[in-house]
């Protein structure tokens, strides 16, 4: 047996031993034997042929290392199953350097019988052999299924758990575990989240379950893997699951990716949204300008923006740009609509968008620009038209982006979205401005041109249009001139906005004009002017107070409808004056206004206003009541300037139209 058989190592040279000896040395099958740690003690004729090993060489090497001294891993891994008695892990493909070549060869460890001096396992002798073709055949699939993919094939003894690769170990499995084995050695890398549901899934694969679980992992770098592990129940004396792990870690990340990607689309979908709901309400140029060139930018990633609207053949920027801070191409004033050797007046005429990614790009195709890009440092531009009705160019939005910036068909799209949103809403804000400047110049002329001037009575009014975009509504004041040393006060609000709501303010003027000229009684004036609004047919109404003030006396007689208490400043302090008040005029035709009489001394102020002046969504009455009267208190000696200081307080804003009337009595109480 190449020189080293039966005689040292068979039974006491009995001619059993020896007849053993000569079997094993005989055997057509390549074998040998090796103790505890591995070390060669024999090997016979036919491993010499099947390697090329001698025995010489081999005696008292660790075999893994004399078979496969590069890659002994699953050599080893062999040995150590045969010491442990594991039945299931007593054969493998074991990498065999021979011949000047690698080859995957079928190794089979058994122990002896005859046990160690300390009654441990004895020797353990090995058996090799080529794999079968279907053992090649399904080596080379495991091979190529492993060798360059996050995957590896895995067996688990359910009974001893012992847990180890098929094939040897994989670019995987050694990611994963490194030289661990121990089932729970593994199990305590797995992510606590995942833990329970993982022994769980063991625990049902004891019963004869099939296994499958995705789960979390730490690698032996400390990196979090997500996996997806399957297994077969095989039946046994050692029954054990058999099956593939996946690294899945890429795809979880390209989910949850796109499930980030949605999350921004909607949230950007929402903004979107939201903006175009901003362009419709949009009341005034600025506000729609503004959008475009602050608000809309991020949505694309543009570092800035900037609009120039057509203006009387020419463009002009909005917001006017400085020469600190430039147009997003650099141009710092109005421009020419002919001139097509600028994007901006190209995009005008032609009516198509221009797209540029790049310095060079806007270069190549419009030379011009270049004494302009000095003045920036953005690197790619958009400029998109802005329409009106019938395709009439309104404008240019043009968004600029720090760098090289490629416009997906999607961002087009948007941009071009949007420009037309925008061209609607200036078409309409013009509209509304042109409706706008009717309305107050109408408004206006019915208000009277001077007021009527007395000696005993100074008298200030003011009149401050809505800063509500379109809002121009009915608020007037009158003064009359009266028989018998008496003085008709009037302030009101007619119900409406536009053009409609100024015509219908003048009609009321001339009506309580013409009622007061013939009726002492306020009560009669107002509700002969209700009557004259019902008989109409027009849907006008308006609140009003009129009262009649005896300069002689200071008395004075009011009838309201619906319109806020007067203010009385006198001596340091104010009072609320509210008169009895019927409904709005116009609303009934036979309704009837009662008449309350006060005195006004001398020394004493009176202020009556309309609601825009101390009433709002965000001023209750009675606080705008009290800051008015405050404020009249400490000028009530001037009254122009106190007109002067509410107009410039406004305590309720400017969502409305405001007209107010401030009176002061001559002389001391």
């Amino acid at each position: 047996m190449n020189g080293a058989t039966g005689s040292n190592h068979g039974s006491a040279g009995g001619g059993e031993g020896r007849r053993a000896a000569a079997a094993f040395g005989a055997a057509p099958a390549a074998m040998l034997v090796a103790d505890r740690a591995a070390g060669v003690m024999l090997t016979n004729r036919a491993f010499t042929d099947f390697t090329g090993v001698e025995h010489a060489d081999a005696l008292g090497r660790p075999w893994p290392e004399v078979l496969a001294a590069d890659d002994p891993a699953s050599a080893w891994e062999l040995h150590r199953a045969a010491l442990d008695g594991d039945p299931a892990h007593r054969r493998a493909l074991v990498t065999a350097h021979y011949a000047g070549a690698t080859h995957r060869v079928v190794a089979e460890a058994r122990v002896l019988p005859e046990p160690g001096p300390g009654g441990e396992a004895g020797n353990i002798v090995v058996v090799f052999r080529e794999p079968l073709r279907e053992e090649e055949t399904l080596r080379v699939i495991s091979e190529l299924r492993t060798e360059n993919a996050d995957t590896a094939l895995w067996t688990l003894d359910l009974r001893t758990g012992a847990l180890r690769e098929l094939f040897g170990p994989s670019p995987l499995g050694r990611l994963l575990v490194g030289d661990a084995r121990g089932l729970e050695e593994i199990l305590a890398r797995v992510h606590r989240d995942d833990i329970a549901r993982v022994r769980d899934a063991i625990e049902a694969s004891q019963q004869g379950r099939d296994y499958e679980q995705r789960f979390r992992m730490f690698d032996h770098l400390g990196d979090e893997r997500s996996l997806h592990a399957r297994a077969r129940y095989v039946r046994g004396d050692h029954p054990r699951l058999v099956g593939i792990l996946d690294d899945v870690t890429e795809h979880v990340q390209l989910i949850r990716r796109l499930a980030d990607r949605r999350r921004i689309e909607a949230a950007q979908g929402r903004q979107v949204t939201d903006l175009a709901a901003k362009l419709v309400s949009a009341t005034t140029v600025e506000e729609v300008t503004g959008l475009l060139t602050d608000e809309f930018v991020p949505i694309f990633g543009g570092a800035r923006a900037g609009v120039m609207l057509v203006e009387e053949g020419g463009l002009r920027a909005s917001p006017p740009p400085s020469e600190e801070a430039p147009g997003p191409m650099g141009l710092t004033g109005e421009y020419d609509t002919s001139d097509a050797a600028h994007p901006i007046g190209a995009v005008i005429q032609d009516r198509q968008p221009r797209f540029f990614e790049s310095r060079a790009e806007i270069l190549e195709r419009f030379p011009a620009v270049g004494e302009f890009l000095h003045r920036t440092t953005a690197q790619s531009w958009a400029t998109i038209p802005v329409f009106g009705d019938r395709r009439v160019a309104l404008g240019v939005w043009q968004v600029a982006w720090g760098e090289p910036h490629h416009a997906t068909p999607d961002e087009r799209a948007l941009m071009l979205t949007l420009a037309g949103l925008a061209g609607q809403a200036l078409q309409r804000v013009r509209r509304q401005q042109e409706e706008l400047q009717l309305a107050d110049a109408i408004q206006r002329r019915m208000l009277p041109p001077q007021i009527a001037q007395f000696a005993e009575l100074s008298i200030a009014v003011r009149y401050l249009p809505s800063r509500a975009g379109w809002r121009v509504c009915g608020d007037f004041y009158d003064v009359i001139r009266l028989p018998g040393r008496r003085v008709g006060l009037v302030v009101g609000d007619v119900q409406g906005h536009g053009v409609e709501a100024a015509a219908a303010m003048g009609q009321i003027r001339v009506a309580f004009r013409a009622y007061a000229s013939n009726q002492v009684d306020p009560g009669v004036v107002l509700a002969e002017t209700n009557r004259l609004l019902s008989e109409t047919g027009e849907i006008v109404f308006a609140t009003c107070g009129y009262l009649v003030l005896d300069l002689d006396s200071g008395e004075m007689q009011a009838a309201w409808a619906g319109q806020p208490p007067a203010v009385i400043a006198a001596q340091g302090s104010y009072d609320l004056w509210e008169p009895e008040t019927g409904p709005p005029v116009g609303v009934d035709g036979d309704s009837k206004y009662p008449v309350t009489t006060r005195w006004l001394r001398g020394g004493d102020t009176l202020l009556m206003c309309s609601d825009g002046l101390v009433e709002s969504a965000h001023m209750p009455m009675d606080e705008g009541l009290r800051v008015v009267g405050e404020d009249l208190v400490g000028l009530a000696g001037d009254v122009e300037a106190a007109a002067a200081s509410l107009i410039g307080l406004t305590p309720a804003g400017r969502g409305d139209d405001i007209a107010l009337l401030i009176a002061r009595m001559s002389g001391t109480e």
